[in-house]
């Protein structure tokens, strides 16, 4: 009898355990580009110390981040999609987007530029050029933040593309443009990862300032209502440390000194109305 009773405690002590690790871990669904950056290795032990919990970070595409914290499998989420974030947010998966910071899309690619974008106004124009061209151009096919601006910039031309000049590599920004680099094709890229690899890839800058390359960051927790098993504490506990005066500071600097330029800018407490003018 005795024995019965000292293992159902042993049991009970290691499901009460693991329970309590359960609600000390912050699963956090990001981007690439916070992975790539190496921006996650400079905030996250930040958090950790400040507050208690641990942090699990899966950074993916934004639709892929999106997606897993909509079927309650993060606590929160850091996404750069603004319409796929709404559409979350209206049916009841996500809530409380917040802006966190702000960077550009730009077109990169070889510095020869043989499809002759250099001198194009607008992203739209310098696809249309690719396309014509039948340039290398590789996509990152992943139906991230920055694939679905490249869809909708292929959308504006009224070309669908396709063939041996179009690849999809299907993974992250980082892989995307080292692929690109290999293949001398043109890419779509946040300023960000650009920034972070371009000393591996040799691509150079051929199109930014479009008013469309605006990229908006937002933070957004998971629904605890509709799913309960979430870390709603936690996943409210890193969002707010996003906006929160630290990480902004962080922002400001953040790669200057290797870059010559931040990698990211803070936007928290702003407007999109107010960056999109």
């Amino acid at each position: 009898m005795q024995k019965a009773f000292f293992l159902l405690w042993v049991f009970a002590t290691i499901f009460f355990s693991a329970a309590v690790a359960a609600q000390q871990e912050v699963i956090f669904a990001t981007t690439t580009s916070m992975q790539d950056t190496g921006l996650l290795d400079v905030i996250i032990p930040i958090f950790v110390k400040e507050s208690g919990y641990r942090v699990k970070p899966i950074a993916v595409g934004t639709g892929q981040a999106l997606a897993l914290a909509a079927r309650g499998e993060a606590d929160v989420v850091l996404a750069h999609a603004p319409d796929a974030e709404k559409k979350y947010i209206a049916a009841g998966s996500l809530r409380h987007r917040r802006l966190v910071m702000y960077t550009t899309f730009l077109l990169a690619g070889p510095a020869s530029d043989p499809a002759h974008v250099t001198g194009t106004r607008t992203a739209a124009e310098a696809f249309k050029k690719i396309a014509a061209a039948k340039a290398t151009f590789v996509s990152r096919g992943d139906d991230s933040g920055t694939h679905q601006l490249e869809m909708k910039l292929w959308q504006h031309t009224g070309i669908t593309p396709a063939g041996a000049w179009y690849l999809q590599s299907g993974q992250g920004m980082g892989h995307t443009l080292r692929i690109a680099g290999e293949k001398h094709g043109y890419v779509l890229t946040d300023c960000a990862t650009y920034l972070a690899f371009q000393h591996m890839t040799g691509l150079a800058v051929i199109l930014e300032g479009d008013p469309v390359f605006l990229n908006l960051y937002h933070v957004l927790e998971v629904n605890s209502d509709k799913f309960p098993q979430t870390n709603a504490a936690g996943g409210k506990a890193f969002a707010d440390f996003l906006v929160s005066a630290t990480v902004q500071d962080i922002l400001k600097t953040f790669g200057q000194e290797r870059f010559g330029e931040p990698l990211f800018h803070p936007a928290a407490g702003q407007t999109e109305a107010l960056l999109l003018r």
